[in-house]
Order: C-alpha cells, then sequence, then structure tokens
C-alpha cells in the first residue's frame, strides 16, 4: 500500500477512537465509530484476495448494523428524556439497544459470528488492529455507560462469551481463528465484571491488550499463520518460541504469568457479589481456553518438523517494528508482582 495512504488511514484510526474516547454527546462518539470502522475498511483489502474482500464485506455490514443501532438508541434516549450526553441513558428499550449494538460492536457472543471468520481472511498486521486498537472505544462506551446497563443482560453475555470462546478454539487449526476465540472469551471476562467494577475490566483490557499485541508480534516475526508453520519455529528461533509459550500460558491465565492477575481479581470480585456459581462456570470455560493454548504450546515446542532445515539460523529480530517485541514479552510474564501499585493507581 501507497505510505500516504496508509499513514492517512492510521491517523483517521487513531482520531477515530480519540473522537470516541474524549467525547460526552452521543453523536460524537458514534462519529468516531463511523471514522473507525471506514477507515479500517481498506486496511482491510489492501491484501487484493477474495478472502480479505469477504472479510471487508462482512466487517462493514456487521459494523453498520451496530452503528444504526447506537444512533437509533441514542435518538429514542434523546426522545424519551431530552439529553445527548453518554452518561444519561435512561431509557430501558434504549439502554438494552445500546448493548447489544456495542456487543455487535465488540464481537461477544452471541454476536461474535462475525469475528473468527473476518480475522481468517486478514493479514497478520491488521488482524493485530483489529483484535486490539479496535476494541478500544466500543468498551470505552461500555466502561462509561455501565451504572445504566442491565446487570443479567451483562453477565448471560460474558457466560456465553467465555463458553464458546473456549468451545470454538478447541477444533481449530488456523491460528487467527484461535485468537479471535481468545478474543471473544477475553471480552466475557470483561463484560462480566463491568456492572460491579469498572476499574477492573479497564485493568483486564489493557492486559488483554499487551498480550494479544505481543502474541500477534511473535506470529508476525515467525511468519506462522497455522500449527503446522508455528511447528518449525523452534528451528528458526529457539528464544522466541519459548517466549511464544510462556505468552500463552498468560493468555489462558496461568501464574505466574500477568494474564492470572485479572482472572484472580474478578473471581475474586464475584465471589463478594454471592455470584458463585457464575464464578464456577467461569473458571471452568476457561479451562476449555487453557486446553487449546497448551495445544499450541505442544506444536511449538514437544514437536519437530519432519524436514530439518539445513541451513545456518536467520537473524530474525532485525525489523525495526519488532524493537518493542522484547518489552511487550516482559510485560506479558512479570507485572503480577506489582499487583497492588495496578490497583492502587486505578482506584
Amino acid at each position: 500500500m501507497n505510505p500516504y495512504a496508509l499513514s492517512i488511514l492510521l491517523s483517521s484510526l487513531a482520531v477515530g477512537t480519540i473522537t470516541t474516547l474524549s467525547s460526552s454527546h452521543w453523536f460524537l462518539a458514534w462519529v468516531g465509530l463511523e471514522i473507525n470502522t471506514l477507515a479500517m475498511i481498506p486496511l482491510m483489502t489492501k491484501m487484493h484476495h477474495p478472502r480479505s474482500t469477504e472479510s471487508a464485506t462482512k466487517y462493514f455490514l456487521t459494523q453498520a448494523i451496530a452503528s444504526a443501532l447506537i444512533l437509533f438508541s441514542t435518538i429514542m434516549n434523546a426522545w424519551a428524556t431530552g439529553e445527548w450526553t453518554i452518561i444519561t441513558m435512561n431509557d430501558n428499550s434504549s439502554t438494552f439497544m445500546l448493548t447489544v449494538a456495542l456487543a455487535i460492536k465488540l464481537g461477544i457472543a452471541p454476536f461474535h459470528l462475525w469475528l473468527p471468520d473476518v480475522m481468517q481472511g486478514l493479514n497478520l498486521t491488521t488482524c493485530l488492529i483489529l483484535a486490539t486498537w479496535q476494541k478500544l472505544a466500543p468498551m470505552s462506551l461500555m466502561i462509561m455507560t455501565n451504572h445504566q446497563l442491565n446487570t443479567n443482560l451483562l453477565i448471560t453475555m460474558a457466560v456465553l462469551s467465555a463458553v464458546i470462546g473456549g468451545w470454538g478454539g478447541l477444533n481449530q487449526t488456523q491460528i487467527r481463528k484461535m485468537m479471535a476465540y481468545s478474543s471473544i472469551a477475553h471480552l466475557g471476562w470483561m463484560t462480566l465484571v463491568l456492572s460491579f467494577s469498572p476499574n477492573l475490566t479497564t485493568l483486564n483490557l489493557m492486559i488483554y491488550l499487551m498480550l494479544t499485541s505481543s502474541m500477534f508480534l511473535m506470529m508476525t516475526t515467525l511468519n506462522s499463520t497455522n500449527i503446522n508453520k508455528l511447528s518449525t519455529s523452534w528451528l528458526k528461533t529457539p528464544l522466541l518460541a519459548s517466549s511464544m509459550m510462556v505468552t500463552l500460558m498468560a493468555l489462558g491465565g496461568l501464574p505466574p504469568t500477568s494474564g492470572f492477575l485479572p482472572k484472580w481479581l474478578i473471581l475474586q470480585e464475584m465471589t463478594k457479589q454471592h455470584l458463585g456459581a457464575v464464578s464456577t462456570l467461569m473458571a471452568m470455560s476457561a479451562l476449555l481456553s487453557l486446553f487449546f493454548y497448551l495445544r499450541l504450546s505442544y506444536a511449538i515446542s514437544l514437536t519437530t518438523a519432519p524436514n530439518t532445515s539445513n541451513s545456518n539460523m536467520t537473524w530474525r529480530m532485525t525489523h525495526n517494528q519488532m524493537q518493542i517485541l522484547p518489552t511487550m514479552i516482559m510485560l506479558t510474564t512479570m507485572m503480577l508482582p506489582i499487583t497492588p501499585t495496578l490497583l492502587a493507581m486505578l482506584n
């Protein structure tokens, strides 16, 4: 893609997200979401492949439906209450419609079906943007309106997302689809605690962004999109392959990695709210997700490709865009000891 066009599109993505994050008026927030969507579609179609065109079409249709629902719900709320500010969503039907629209935007179950198919048709860099940056604006709107959303609806969607995110990734061989189902499961954990502790949702979102970013950057460095390609990564770069294993364990939520921190705090909060059955179900669904992370770890470390490379090991870390990778890997593994500091910052 032309560098000038790419810079304009990336700038538009940033402007759209910042507009939504900084607005207090529903119309401005909606405009920011629209700028985000329209900047994302050319990035999706830059591969000139039928799969990428299909992904861009699916993405456009789902986001257009969600945007129409957001606009409709805010107009209904303004008609009922006379207010356009984000924090005054007092009409029940408008609030329900807004929750559904933001769930479609994010890919929360049962409105998740577009996300795995869309991610499968994109290259890894665009997948990274879709799985991380594109979650910021809709999730910020959910956090801003958390006190007005229906708690029972959020808990139902959260449990569904965690179960479907774990169950859907079990039989996949494509890593992009696995990461899509991983994203759905993590969004379930964020949605679960949204009504009770928005600060924990913010912490979970930050850690999810770091883990997913480091995973996609490693996949880009190794040029791996399925399990078969991943099995040759140990021969190319053993250190990076072992780092990927640790990142996968962090995504699964195993201690002492950073991924354990939000799950532990969310389950603690749910227990305080006397939601023991929901906590148990979420913990069990986390085991489903952990299974396919372990499957990927097994493919990386304990399987050897049938055709061993006879060439010298190639230097894989010379690209400028990969200089951030060691920092991301450190954050992936070593945030658990600073838990009290993080909680103090959020409170």
